[in-house]
């Protein structure tokens, strides 16, 4: 990992994935940043994706669920930004 708190250090949306160290659950989304985390739902703990990779446009086995909402009461940058942090940027 570099000096930061995350792998990836850019300023656009990625893809990352979560370990809780407490609790051990594991999480994925879409709306991962650089040097931000996401609240555990059970531990209430700030967890950093232990990986981030690009955010590409879903062409086959990588879609989403379009139906799941993104919790924005856990995500760090939605409650910096005081709303959606998802609504900054799309695909890349």
């Amino acid at each position: 990992m570099s000096s930061g708190k995350t792998p990836y250090q850019g300023d656009r949306r990625c893809f990352g994935e979560y370990r809780c160290p407490e609790c051990n659950r594991g999480w994925m989304s879409a709306n991962s940043w650089a040097n931000t985390g996401q609240q555990c739902q059970n531990c209430s703990i700030v967890v950093y994706p232990h990986t981030q990779r690009p955010l590409h446009k879903p062409d086959g086995l990588d879609k989403g669920d379009v139906s799941k909402q993104h919790p924005q009461h856990l995500c760090e940058k939605c409650k910096r930004l005081g709303h959606f942090c998802g609504d900054r940027d799309r695909y890349h």
